[in-house]
């Protein structure tokens, strides 16, 4: 019998979205290995010093903080296909960054992932063109899988997920917690990352606001931190 290619005409990308798992992955450039979001500060400060305290901080971020702002980003972004309306919402999304630290964060590694996605991933005409340039790294992955068919539900999941490995990943290069404590964090924090998840699909821009004054005064005490790992 003749081998014959596999019909990937018909693969449901929102069932298998292997382009979020590259887009978010540590191998794509967009450096957010060099980014705590003021957790190094929390960290100097003794505010997070264990596996307890670190667990209890995301899990703040999550249900509080700037990761909720950014999944409602993402699901506003992704439900629109109007082009004044996007731009809008990530100008927003930039303007909404509590510290200058976070703002660079925020949209350098935006403006890497547009850069990124041009030259390996674009079908067609840029989605980015009429956009900031200041876009944030969640309104860029909003754009990106909106143009690639991607569903809402996939794109949230996988950023939560993201966010929290990469700040979970960043507390074990700062000492607080060992490889192990790293993984139970994460498991203990999928249940609750899914319920955010969840809250964003349908929420609005009446919905968009953070109450983490911690982890926003962190975010801006490190701009003067004199030892620092990190860049936020």
């Amino acid at each position: 019998m003749r081998d014959t290619e596999p019909d990937t005409r018909s693969v449901d990308t929102s069932a298998f979205p292997g382009e979020l798992m590259i887009w978010l992955s540590a191998s794509f450039p967009v450096g957010g290995f060099a980014y705590s979001q003021g957790l190094e500060t929390s960290v100097e400060k003794g505010w997070v010093s264990d596996r307890t305290t670190l667990a209890n901080w995301l899990r703040g971020l999550l249900d509080h903080g700037s990761p909720r702002n950014d999944l409602i980003f993402i699901g506003l972004i992704q439900r629109t296909g109007d082009l004044a309306e996007t731009r809008e919402l990530v100008e927003l999304a930039a303007a909404l960054q509590p510290s200058c630290e976070r703002h660079d964060e925020a949209v350098v590694q935006g403006h890497s992932f547009v850069r990124a996605y041009e030259a390996a991933w674009q079908p067609g005409p840029s989605p980015f063109a009429g956009l900031p340039d200041t876009i944030t790294l969640p309104a860029a992955l909003a754009v990106a899988a909106r143009q690639h068919d991607i569903s809402v539900r996939a794109t949230l999941e996988a950023y939560a997920i993201a966010f929290l490995n990469n700040l979970t990943s960043a507390a074990i290069r700062l000492g607080v917690v060992g490889q192990f404590d790293g993984q139970r964090i994460m498991a203990e924090l999928l249940v609750p990352a899914r319920a955010a998840c969840c809250g964003s699909l349908n929420a609005t821009e009446g919905d968009l606001g953070s109450a983490t004054w911690g982890a926003d005064l962190a975010s801006m005490l490190h701009e003067t931190q004199s030892t620092r790992l990190f860049r936020s």
